[in-house]
Parts: structure tokens; C-alpha cells; sequence
């Protein structure tokens, strides 16, 4: 999964950030014009000045008095405030703050990684969402990716801005479509805050105060906490020296005056060294090193090939490229890490005997390079499919040395310090989550660490048990043959045992992922059904908000009867046939075999296996992808995967 997709990583280390003059007055970046306040609560607004400045903050004709204290800082508290604007919010100390086209609403976080960072332009439809995405009082926030050794009291960019289709295809589809579904339903207006970051853990977004107590990492963020990141950073650079055998390059050499110089078939890279594609190159050596690298690779055509236009399946980029054919430029993508790279090619460039293909690619941090699938990666010569994965011959052209710094999942608490702590206390209703794959392997531990991040960013914000709403993992891999473990069916189980906090929701996305993506298109119905749970929950109204979900089981005679809760209006079975399918059934020797299910009633299931006399356990969709799961409610929403027993999984 992606670490970084585009943007500078910024990097703020043992300092706040400061301010030019606490003479002026100013307030976080979380504030701007076009925002969103919390309709219902006191809304807090925050800032700094001058020591003892008086601060006079005027909102809807409502006016709130303060001093900033001796180190300059000041917060008031906004009276209660309706639906409605647009407003204008003052800010009078020395000198006059004013943010203009300001909303009264309903304000959700949106975090998580690459599944909630992924964009609107990524999705199903994308073209007609971003067409339609005309909706001036949903407001969005992107906080830029930051990793921060310790809390800071600022982002370092971001503004609100209205949705529109100029504004909305880069922002969080996840988030978007959760935020268009309360804004048509509820009639109000929706801020949506999106911090997120691809490939993440949780517990680099929980604070010092909690992690500090868990038994596996209080030692990692002591050391965090104790470093000397210039002789860490140092320390780096010199291993990427030894890498790439000298001084690390910080212009790109491949370029010459705006021209493009090493795409030529004629060319001299003898002194270039092999790489593999499809394949990272952080997987081939190249550790830390984020930047500009260059491919290149020879082919060889007859005459006949030459006859007709070509089409190019690269496979997927991390991050940007610009690809060329015997010198000449074919296509390029920016910031796309997830997207299959096909570029046809004009037979005016083509030529019996030798052709190169040339690929610059742009990583701007994680993984990098030409990845996926090898049977994505070809050359289609009419019917005709020419391998071209395998060796080709490769140079890092750039290192982007400000980017050598501690990752995102070096340490715990990382983006808590900088993503999250600037935004508190903002007034907000929620958040929604989208994260866990990068815990899946740490299954066990997530029931602890899970949890623990709901608990600390309710202690932080002190607004209560405020909604926090999370999306179960999606379907990903290829199914199996037979049931067994997994790692992600363990990790789901972990979501589920978190439904026990109060005022939290859980999302399925168990019937919509996709085997061979871990990024799966279809992010509507995931926002529509956090949004179920944000009415249920948030906002009391009387709505099916989950699928089933299992309560009981009873074994009898030979099988399993089961029990389930959530089930709306009843058991649904999606097969014309009738046939329920995800269940497996074991007994004392553990050996899980596929079992038969039927309705028994309307919210009970009998399970058994002509191979297992004397079940003692059941599963149901208990896999990293269990692809013909077909049991929902009659509103349309999935059975949660479960098990009935507690057996020692693999992720203990």
C-alpha cells in the first residue's frame, strides 16, 4: 500500500511550529473562510496573540471577550449555534482576523489510510460524480501529510473550500460520499475534515498519553522521543551513498535544459544496473530511497509488427510517469500509484529490428517504482500479448533527500503529533475510519490498540462519546480453496469487538472488495452505509443501520443452529437458488470443512456438514476473501463475518 501519494512530507521535529509575531493575532490553519462550525455546541476557536492581548471574537451578531495568557495563547467558547449561514467569524485583537462564507453544520473527521485517502477521480463513475458534485454548502479540508516528533499546535497548509466539480475529485471519495449522503438526507450543511495516509498503522495516530502505557510500544516511543533526528537523517543519507554506489544526486540527470536525454534508442546504458518488473525497487535494494528513477528496455519487432498501432500495459506506477517510445513521449500520469498505465503507440514510431521504451517515474515517498501484476505488463500487437515484464535496466536520476526522514510508521504517535493534535479542539460531531489493513498481521494486538485510539481522540476532543464510525475490511486476495486461518478475518474480528465502546458504528465492506485490488472502486456504498450508521447513531433516526450479525449458536442433534441479531426486517439470502454460502463447520480436531446452511426462521440458521458428526464450531466468511458470501437483511446489508469459537488464531 501507498506511504506517500504526492505532496512535500513535512517534517517537524522537537519544535512547535512557531509564529513570525504573537503581536498579531492569528488562529490555526484549521480555521479559514468557507469552514463549517459545529451546530449544537459550544464551538470553540482558538489562536494566539500577544501575552494578555485582549481577543474579541464576533460571530452572528454574538460577541465572545478573552485575554491571551502570558505565553500568548487564547480560547473561547462560540454560544450554541443553529443550522444555517452564510456567516462572517471576527476575530479582533491588535489587529482583525475575518473568515467570510462561514457555515453552521454538521462536522465529520474523516482518517485512516489509503482506502479513506483514496480519491473521488480513483472511483466507479468517477466522471459523473465529479460532474455532479455541485454542492456548495458541503465544505472540504485536506491536512497535508506531516509526521511530527511531537504534538504540534499547526498544520503547515490547508483551506476550506466548497465542493464543486473543480474542488471535489482529489478529496476523499470515502468521506465525500458519506458527507453528500447526510447533506441530502439531513438538508444541512457538512464540513468534511480528511486526514489520512496510505499504508499507515494505528497506532502512529494515537497520542504519547495513551501509547505510553501499552506494553508494545512504550519502549519504541521513548526512543522517539530521545532521538537526535539530524544524526538519524544523516545516518540515512550515507546509507543511500552506499546504495547507489557514490554521491546521492539531487537534480535530475535524465533531464538536460527541459529535455528529456536518456530516452533514445542509441543511447549508452551499459553502466546501468538490472531491475525487476513488475516489483517495487524499495524491494530490490533500493531501501529509503524516494525520487526519480529511469527504465529502460529494449525490444525487438519484425516488420509485420510494425504494420499497425501499438497499445503499451505498463502496469502500475508509484507515483508519476512519463513514458516514452523510441525517444518519443506516449502518455504520462500524475499522482496515480494505484492505476493501470496503458498508452498506445503511433506505428509512424515504430521500426523492425530494436525499439526502447522508456519510463521516468516519480516517487514522492513509500514505495516506488513499476509494480502489480506481471501478466498486466505487455506489449498488444493486434491478438498478439509481448511479455515485457522482467529485466530492465535502471538509474536513480534524483534522491529527494528532504524526504529522508522517519516514515510514518517508524514510530507511534508520528501523525497524531501532526495530523491530528493541530485539530483539537475543533468542534466536530464525529469521525469516520477507514484503516486496518496494515494491522492485519497484528490482529490481536488491534483489539487492544483499536480501542485505544477511539478512547484517546474522545480524551482529547472532550466532547463526550462522540460518533466514531469505521469501515470492516473489505473482501481482498484470492479466495480459497478450502476454509482455514487468516489474518484478515482476524482483524475484522477485532473491528467487531470494538462495537462494545459506546456510540460506535462499523461499516461492511465484506461484499465489495475486489481480489486483486486492495484499493476496491466502489466507494459509494461504503459511504452510504457509514452514513446509515451516522443516522442511527449520531442522529437517532429509525434506520436499519447493520447487517446481521451473529448472537448465539446451539449445537443439537449433529448441527449448529445459529442466532442472529441486526436483522432488520429479516434474513435474505442473495441466490435464486436459495443456496447460503461462506459457512464452514469443525469439530473437536479443529478441521474446518464447507458446511450447508438453511433458514430455519426469520432470524436463525441451521449449519451442518455430513463430514463433521459432532460440530463444535462454526465460521462464516472467515477469510481474507470469502467471495461468495451472500447473507444479508432484507435492507440490503451483509452478515458480518464471524466464528463461534475462540481458538488461537495466527496473529496472536
Amino acid at each position: 500500500m501507498k506511504i506517500l501519494r504526492f505532496g512535500i512530507l513535512f517534517l517537524t521535529f522537537g519544535i512547535l511550529i512557531s509564529f513570525t509575531s504573537k503581536a498579531d493575532v492569528t488562529l490555526p490553519k484549521i480555521f479559514s473562510s468557507n469552514m463549517v462550525l459545529q451546530q449544537g455546541i459550544e464551538i470553540p476557536v482558538w489562536g494566539w496573540a500577544d501575552k494578555n492581548e485582549r481577543i474579541r471574537v464576533t460571530f452572528n451578531n454574538e460577541t465572545v471577550r478573552t485575554r491571551a495568557d502570558k505565553d500568548g495563547n487564547w480560547i473561547i467558547k462560540l454560544p450554541v449555534q443553529k443550522y444555517g449561514g452564510p456567516h462572517t467569524l471576527t476575530i479582533n485583537g491588535k489587529n482583525t482576523v475575518e473568515f467570510t462564507n462561514v457555515m453552521v453544520g454538521e462536522v465529520w473527521i474523516a482518517s485512516g489510510q489509503s482506502n479513506m485517502e483514496m480519491r473521488v477521480d480513483q472511483c466507479n463513475n468517477a466522471e459523473e460524480e465529479i460532474t455532479a458534485a455541485s454542492f456548495p454548502s458541503i465544505r472540504l479540508f485536506t491536512v497535508p501529510k506531516a509526521v511530527a516528533q511531537f504534538p504540534q499546535n499547526d498544520i503547515s497548509d490547508g483551506e476550506w473550500v466548497e465542493c464543486s466539480p473543480e474542488t471535489v475529485g482529489a478529496f476523499s471519495a470515502v468521506a465525500y460520499f458519506f458527507g453528500r449522503d447526510l447533506h441530502e438526507k439531513l438538508e444541512v450543511p457538512v464540513g468534511l475534515i480528511h486526514s489520512s495516509w496510505g499504508g499507515t498503522v494505528a497506532e502512529t495516530w494515537i497520542s504519547g498519553n495513551t501509547i505510553s502505557d501499552d506494553p508494545d510500544f512504550k519502549n519504541q516511543l521513548t526512543e522517539l522521543q530521545q532521538m537526535n533526528l539530524e544524526q538519524y537523517r544523516q545516518a540515512k543519507l550515507e546509507q543511500i551513498r552506499e546504495i547507489l554506489g557514490g554521491e546521492v544526486p539531487t537534480e535530475d540527470k535524465g533531464v538536460v535544459d527541459g529535455e528529456p536525454v536518456w530516452t533514445g534508442l542509441d543511447y549508452n546504458d551499459g553502466n546501468w544496473r538490472s531491475i525487476k518488473t513488475p516489483m517495487y525497487w524499495e524491494n530490490q535494494g533500493y531501501v529509503d530511497i524516494d525520487g526519480i528513477g529511469w527504465y529502460r528496455k529494449k525490444i525487438t519487432l519484425n516488420e509485420e509488427q510494425t504494420n499497425s498501432n501499438l497499445t503499451l500495459h505498463l502496469g502500475k506506477i508509484d507515483d508519476s510517469d512519463i513514458t516514452f517510445f523510441n525517444g518519443i513521449e506516449i502518455g504520462r500520469t500524475e499522482n496515480m500509484y494505484d492505476e493501470e498505465r496503458i498508452y498506445s503507440i503511433d506505428k509512424k514510431y515504430l521500426k523492425p529490428g530494436n525499439n526502447m521504451i522508456v519510463v521516468r517515474v516519480h516517487d514522492t515517498g513509500g514505495n516506488g517504482g513499476i509494480w502489480g501484476n506481471s501478466e498486466n505488463q505487455f506489449l498488444a500487437i493486434g491478438n498478439e500479448k509481448k511479455d515485457i515484464s522482467g529485466d530492465w535496466k535502471f538509474r536513480i536520476s534524483k534522491a529527494e533527500v528532504g524526504a529522508v526522514n522517519v516514515g510514518p510508521n517508524s514510530y507511534p504517535t508520528l501523525l497524531y503529533n501532526a495530523m491530528i493534535k493541530p485539530l483539537v479542539p475543533y468542534g466536530i460531531k464525529g469521525a469516520i475510519w477507514y484503516q486496518g489493513e496494515s494491522n492485519a498481521g497484528r490482529a490481536k494486538q488491534y483489539q487492544r490498540i483499536f480501542p485505544s485510539l477511539i478512547n484517546d481522540w474522545r480524551n482529547h476532543w472532550q466532547q463526550g462519546n462522540f460518533p466514531f464510525l469505521f469501515v470492516s475490511l473489505a473482501n481482498y486476495m484470492q479466495p480459497q480453496e478450502q476454509p482455514g486461518e487468516s489474518s484478515w478475518a482476524e482483524l475484522r474480528e477485532a473491528q467487531t469487538m470494538t462495537l462494545s465502546l459506546p456510540n460506535t458504528g462499523m461499516a461492511l465492506a465484506i461484499d465489495i472488495g475486489e481480489a486483486d485490488d486492495i484499493h476496491p472502486k466502489n466507494k459509494q456504498d461504503v459511504g452510504k452505509r457509514l452514513a446509515l450508521d451516522a443516522f442511527k447513531i449520531a442522529y437517532n433516526r429509525d434506520v436499519v443501520n447493520s447487517g446481521p450479525m451473529y448472537e448465539s449458536v446451539e449445537f443439537r442433534n449433529g448441527k449448529a443452529f445459529i442466532k442472529f441479531s441486526k436483522i432488520g426486517s429479516g434474513l435474505k439470502i442473495n441466490d435464486k437458488y436459495g443456496y447460503i454460502k461462506g459457512f464452514s463447520i469443525a469439530g473437536a480436531d479443529k478441521n474446518f470443512h464447507w458446511a450447508k446452511a438453511e433458514l430455519v426462521n426469520e432470524n436463525t440458521l441451521v449449519v451442518y456438514a455430513d463430514e463433521v458428526p459432532n460440530p463444535v464450531a462454526v465460521r462464516y466468511g472467515w477469510a481474507d476473501n470469502p467471495d461468495d458470501v451472500n447473507l444479508y437483511n432484507n435492507e440490503g446489508l451483509p452478515a458480518n463475518p464471524f466464528r463461534t469459537d475462540d481458538w488461537p488464531g495466527i496473529t496472536k
